[in-house]
């Protein structure tokens, strides 16, 4: 229907003059400002149905505009249409992350304009939000439950797929099995659950369509667009959905809400990475007793819930190696100078994500984080290969003194005998690659250790 108020933001006076002949010409009654400043107030004082936005203005860009709306309860809720000679390149990244729903490229004719108002008007009035029924704690656990059961169904079948089809092609070659049966089992084993996780990770990224259940906001590569700008966007745009990195078959999920961090779940990863040795790392369990628990859970994929389930750990517990491990995952990415991102929108979030509900601080995090990155690269200058293989100075240690090295450091030194990687280290010390790597370039530093040289041919 005609007779909607239309906010025209643009320092053009020609293309003011178009939009409102036009739009008038329509039906529609238009206010225009000059300027994002002037925008903001008219906005305010005019309630506008909608807005036309240029993204690039003098004092305020489109951009901090959207911000400010975003960020004002008063103004949150006002659809806004993005207008630029550019209008893929920065609408189709803006679009639904910023709070625009819609884009136009310039120059534009009559009848484009007039139907992106009119569309995003009537898309407007037909929405209308569902009253939310908070769920209890119990419901919550049983609905993260139930989605993990799904999950791993679709990926038994995604696996069985896989192995069916290469199987088939492989059959004809003297591959050393009995029969295709057994072939097809040992194809089947080596296609793990992360595996396949981490490979779908790798698709949704590539291919935002298959990020199902929800709306693609944003994707791209991390070469051009580095983690830590992504976290900056989300958390200043107070977002909520899921944001997707992906680098081979590795994934990682941090779930957003409002800006700030509620979980992070990762596929494909180290095992370091894996709940239970922040749990260790704490002291609230002990290797073997984690060891057993393990041994009878046929679902270690929400290891915290049945922890808690089981009355192994309290909740306020389980969400403490949950906080360690969410900032771990997060510091890795900071890490990763390539691979592929999505961010999608997503209300609600999982029921994992709710029953989590870390709450954690972007900017903390970065913080902390980047202090771990430059870390890293003075101790790349030493560490650049995780097949090393390091020997200890056994007469600098006895000089030393080892009552003067930490339990972790006493660890740790037992794992080096000639043979030990630093991989293998990290693996059996059971501790983090960062902290393991630190406290070798300690033991490197002060002649504790040293590198086995391998023999040269003669």
């Amino acid at each position: 229907m005609a007779g909607e108020t239309i906010l025209v933001i643009d320092d053009s006076p020609t293309i003011i003059k178009v939009v409102e002949l036009v739009l008038t010409k329509a039906g529609y009654k238009i206010i225009s400002a000059s300027d994002g400043v002037e925008g903001i107030e008219k906005a305010r004082e005019e309630k506008p149905d909608m807005v036309l936005l240029d993204f690039v203005m003098p004092k305020m860009n489109g951009y901090q505009v959207c911000k400010h709306f975003s960020e004002s309860p008063d103004l949150s809720s006002i659809p806004v249409v993005l207008m630029s000679a550019k209008g893929e390149q920065v609408g189709e990244r803006f679009v639904k992350v910023m709070g625009i729903v819609d884009y136009i490229t310039k120059p534009f004719s009559p009848e484009a304009i007039t139907a992106v108002v009119s569309h995003t008007l009537s898309r407007g009035a037909e929405i209308t939000e569902e009253p939310v029924i908070p769920q209890s704690r119990e419901e919550v656990a049983e609905e993260a439950d139930f989605e993990a059961r799904v999950w791993k169904q679709a990926l038994a079948k995604l696996r069985n797929s896989l192995a069916r089809t290469i199987g088939s092609s492989v059959a004809s070659i003297d591959s050393g099995f009995s029969d295709d049966e057994t072939l097809f089992n040992e194809i089947k084993n080596t296609l793990s659950d992360q595996f396949l996780e981490g490979c779908l990770g790798e698709l949704r990224s590539h291919s935002p369509k298959l990020a199902a259940e929800s709306d693609s906001g944003m994707t791209g590569d991390l070469s051009i667009i580095p983690v830590s700008e992504i976290f900056f966007l989300l958390q200043n745009q107070r977002q909520t959905g899921i944001l997707t990195v992906s680098k081979n078959s590795t994934k990682v999920d941090i779930y957003f809400n409002g800006g700030r961090i509620d979980l992070a779940s990762a596929a494909g990863i180290s095992e370091e990475y894996l709940l239970g040795r922040y749990v260790i790392d704490l002291g609230l369990m002990s290797r073997n007793e984690m060891d057993e628990f393990l041994s009878i859970q046929e679902n270690r994929n929400l290891l915290g819930l049945q922890l808690v389930k089981q009355s192994k750990l309290t909740e306020t517990e389980v969400k403490q190696a949950m906080t360690l491990q969410t900032r771990e995952l997060c510091y890795e990415l900071l890490r990763w100078n390539n691979g592929r991102f999505a961010y999608r929108l997503c209300k609600p979030l999982p029921a994992v994500a709710i029953e989590a509900s870390l709450g954690l601080n972007v900017d903390s995090i970065l913080i902390e984080g980047f202090r771990k990155v430059d870390e890293w690269h003075v101790i790349e200058r030493e560490i650049d290969d995780f097949d090393i293989v390091l020997l200890r100075n056994d007469d600098a240690i006895v000089q030393i003194g080892r009552h003067k090295l930490e339990q972790d450091e006493l660890t740790v030194l037992e794992l080096i005998n000639g043979r030990n990687t630093i991989r293998d280290i990290i693996r059996k010390s059971r501790m983090g690659s960062f902290d393991v790597t630190k406290m070798l370039y300690r033991l490197l530093s002060s002649k504790l250790v040293r590198k086995r040289v391998s023999a040269v041919a003669t």
